[in-house]
């Protein structure tokens, strides 16, 4: 029996709760399949460790997880907290020092959700946005100076590599490649930033050579999110650098029916380092507590992690069985516009596992 070693970073808000069903339906995944299990560790880092220690993870905290096989992250957000500290003292902390530079968000609309779009079903709505996750504005590149006067001034430079651009253009072309439409759209802003975005458009073209059976586009950035609106059927995959494709996969989701369903991998394709699967909802502080999270999108991302890990099967079983859940109304949490609360969606999740077919 395969073991695999599971970190899982709550974090803040809601991530609590989601995550505490994560593994809750990945240990049953792994009781009725019988050929794996999951050793998991959790680590109580985010804001609350933040306001203990002063940080928001220990100094040590990746040497602590760098040998498990995957990690599964709630959310990094603290309203005593600045942003920026929370987000770059946990997940940015983890995301690029593992070099988890490619970004993967599915969406599509699952069985029993409504998309805003009218007459948008599954099948017209069935994307994947690649983000470059390691640069670009991103980079923690920049500086403040002479802060509180009348002659402060503040940078955030935008840094993009060829080593960066080639990795990010060549991973999205070979996942193009691997679905059924063999389509990739390229977003740019290459009209306005004419330095980094004008290479990105060339390392494009020439990376597409490599991928003749695929076809591809290009398209600004702004245009971009009037074609996810008016001709959602016009896309299949699309990869867009850290900003853009941040923007455009939370417009996706909702496009999709809610953030709530969500799921990312934050993957190192190459595996030197853990990959990092998370939900991209947040950590809602105001329905903290409440036991209303949707936990759909921590399940999706935990089919992804169970992908990354070659449980083909299991990440089968549990998306058919996220899906046969989405589609009873019951199950619905607020954010759907239903009542039901997250240990009801865990249950009902688990119990559609257990009474799949193989």
């Amino acid at each position: 029996m395969k073991a695999y070693k599971l970190a899982a970073i709550p974090g803040d808000g809601i991530g609590t709760e989601v995550i505490s069903a994560g593994v809750e339906v990945l240990e049953a995944l792994a009781s009725r399949d019988g050929g794996f299990a999951f050793k998991v560790d959790q680590f109580d880092w985010g804001g609350e460790y933040y306001k203990r220690h002063g940080r928001m993870m220990p100094e040590n905290g990746r040497d602590l997880i760098r040998k498990h096989d995957a990690i599964l992250f709630g959310s990094a957000g603290h309203p005593e907290i600045p942003d920026h500290i929370t987000l770059w003292g946990l997940r940015l902390a983890i995301c690029q020092p593992f070099d988890q530079y490619a970004n993967v968000r599915p969406t599509r609309v699952l069985p029993g959700i409504t998309s805003p779009l009218r007459h948008v079903v599954d099948k017209e709505l069935d994307w994947v946005i690649v983000r470059e996750n390691s640069e670009g504005e991103y980079a923690g590149v920049g500086g403040r100076v002479h802060q509180g006067s009348p002659l402060e001034a503040a940078t955030d430079v935008s840094m993009f590599t060829r080593a960066g651009v080639e990795r990010i253009i060549r991973f999205a072309f070979k996942l193009a490649q691997s679905r059924p439409r063999k389509l990739l759209t390229v977003v740019t802003k290459s009209n306005a930033q004419r330095h980094a975005m004008v290479m990105w458009d060339e390392i494009a073209a020439e990376i597409a050579r490599e991928f003749p059976d695929v076809t591809w586009d290009k398209m600004l950035v702004d245009a971009m999110t009037m074609r996810m609106v008016m001709k959602p059927q016009s896309i299949d995959t699309v990869v867009a650098t850290n900003l853009h494709a941040d923007i455009l996969s939370d417009l996706a989701a909702a496009l999709a029916g809610s953030l709530g369903i969500a799921p990312t991998a934050n993957l190192n394709p190459e595996r030197a380092f853990p990959s990092m699967f998370e939900p991209i909802h947040g950590s809602a502080f105001d329905i903290m507590g409440k036991g209303i999270a949707n936990p759909i999108g921590t399940f999706w991302s935990a089919v992804m992690l169970l992908e990354h890990l070659g449980e083909k099967p299991a990440a089968d079983r549990l998306m058919k069985a996220v899906e046969k859940v989405t589609a009873d109304p019951r199950f619905h949490t607020p954010d759907l516009g239903g009542k039901a609360r997250t240990t009801d969606v865990t249950a009902a999740v688990i119990d559609a596992i257990h009474g799949a077919n193989d």
